[in-house]
């Protein structure tokens, strides 16, 4: 009978993990370079949780993780905003093309 441990946790936290920086990294589009940030926050919270499950550190990870969730919830919400308000003026949300807000 297969277990599933730590080990199993850690990788799925690094598949996940990898494709998020593969999402920021290629990714033009604004709302793609935000879903790869929440990946690779999700993948973080499943390490917080598997460490304090099999690490036996109590309930610290479980808080930390749920410190994390609240964080990306804010992050999204005030990132989103910046998003729409950059389509307002350049009516596009490209990346690269975004360099004119310096002017």
């Amino acid at each position: 009978m297969l277990q599933v441990g730590l080990t199993h946790f850690l990788i799925v936290s690094t598949a996940l993990f990898s494709l998020g920086i593969y999402g920021v990294v290629t990714r033009k589009n604004a709302v793609m370079v935000l879903m790869g940030i929440e990946l690779m926050l999700n993948s973080a919270n499943i390490n917080f949780i598997a460490f304090a499950r099999y690490g036996n550190f109590g309930n610290g990870g479980q808080l930390v993780a749920l410190f994390v969730i609240v964080l990306a919830a804010a992050e999204a919400a005030i990132a989103l905003a910046i998003v729409l308000n950059i389509y307002k003026t350049f009516t596009n949300v490209n990346v690269d093309e975004i360099d004119n807000l310096k002017e």
